[in-house]
């Protein structure tokens, strides 16, 4: 998977409610069908994790990857906003906040998502018309 042609893939933890529920939000707002997505409990997700050197036993961000380039953390979260379209892309607005302010914010969230969101005891499955998308 290399260059930029492919489809960006997010790779995201489906045991997670809010996660889950980021993954259905991104499947019903891609019009443009812009996005796949991988769970990390799966071999597709947790291959791309540890492509990039991350251990998909222990996830502490959602992932975004095109090609080779790989985005977490609010970069993942804002480059999901800029593929939806209008109205999310003005949301990457928050891309003038530096980095080291957004970022503690959002792991912050991440290693506390089961405590204020819940955990599935399985994990999320997407709709028949949905699962091309999922890979």
């Amino acid at each position: 998977m290399t260059g930029s042609t492919h489809e960006p893939i997010i790779v995201f933890d489906a045991h997670c409610v809010l996660c889950s529920t980021n993954a259905q939000f991104v499947l019903r707002h891609d019009r443009r069908r812009h996005f796949k997505l991988a769970t990390l409990q799966g071999a597709t997700g947790a291959g791309l994790y540890r492509r990039f050197g991350l251990n998909p036993d222990n996830p502490d961000s959602l992932i975004v990857v095109e090609g080779d380039r790989l985005r977490r953390d609010s970069d993942a979260i804002l480059s999901i906003c800029e593929g939806l379209g209008w109205p999310w892309r003005a949301l990457t607005v928050l891309r003038f906040l530096p980095r080291a302010v957004r970022d503690p914010l959002y792991r912050l969230i991440a290693r506390n998502r089961y405590r204020l969101f819940g955990r599935r005891e399985t994990c999320w499955v997407p709709r028949p018309e949905d699962r091309e998308r999922v890979l």
